[in-house]
């Protein structure tokens, strides 16, 4: 089976204040193939949105974008939204228990989670979090391309051609991140998925 890592993060330019809030997901995603690993970057926009739907939308989009290929993969799904790894990890799987309903009241973003197990299930995948903001190098790079997105309001057309190592050449550039090694963390969190 295929193994695939993706780094996401997502974006809320004024997340929860009155009025629009443009918002935007990047996520990085890595993939071994002959040898090589190989990157691309997937990232959205919605001029109207929340942490979590954009977070949502991410993971649907890209595991959409990962089932075009009509195969089955072990995907390890790394976020530092605790509300879409601890969702997907347990809360699902209660509210569908109980006909989509928790116990405090009504699901928000229903429609985004049922779409999400949907895409998730073609796939075999771990869902891992990482603290956001804390010097993780892919995952600052996938909040790179999440407040990019959102700013720009720019939505990639599909996966496009990696940007990831010539910012990370950047941030070594400026004395960050200088003894990451970008193909060993791959390798380390693909041996992980289950």
């Amino acid at each position: 089976m295929i193994r695939a890592v993706v780094h996401a993060d997502e974006s809320c330019l004024g997340n929860g204040r009155e009025g629009a809030n443009p918002g935007g997901a990047g996520m990085l995603l890595e993939v071994a193939s002959k040898g090589e690993i190989v990157r691309r970057d997937l990232y959205l926009a919605s001029p109207d949105t929340t942490n979590n739907r954009m977070a949502l939308s991410g993971a649907i989009a890209t595991l959409a974008l990962l089932s075009s290929k009509g195969q089955r993969l072990a995907v390890a799904y790394v976020s530092d939204s605790e509300y879409l790894v601890k969702g997907m990890g347990e809360w699902v799987r209660s509210w569908r228990a109980r006909g989509w309903k928790r116990k405090g009241g009504a699901i928000e973003n229903l429609e985004l989670w049922q779409t999400l197990l949907q895409v998730a299930s073609q796939h075999q995948i771990t869902w891992r979090w990482v603290r956001g903001h804390a010097g993780d190098p892919k995952n600052e790079y996938a909040d790179h391309l999440a407040v990019r997105a959102a700013e720009d309001q720019a939505t990639s057309a599909g996966a496009v051609a990696s940007g990831f190592m010539e910012w990370l050449e950047a941030r070594r550039a400026r004395g960050q991140f200088t003894d990451y090694d970008p193909d060993a963390a791959f390798r380390d969190l693909s041996s992980e998925i289950a």
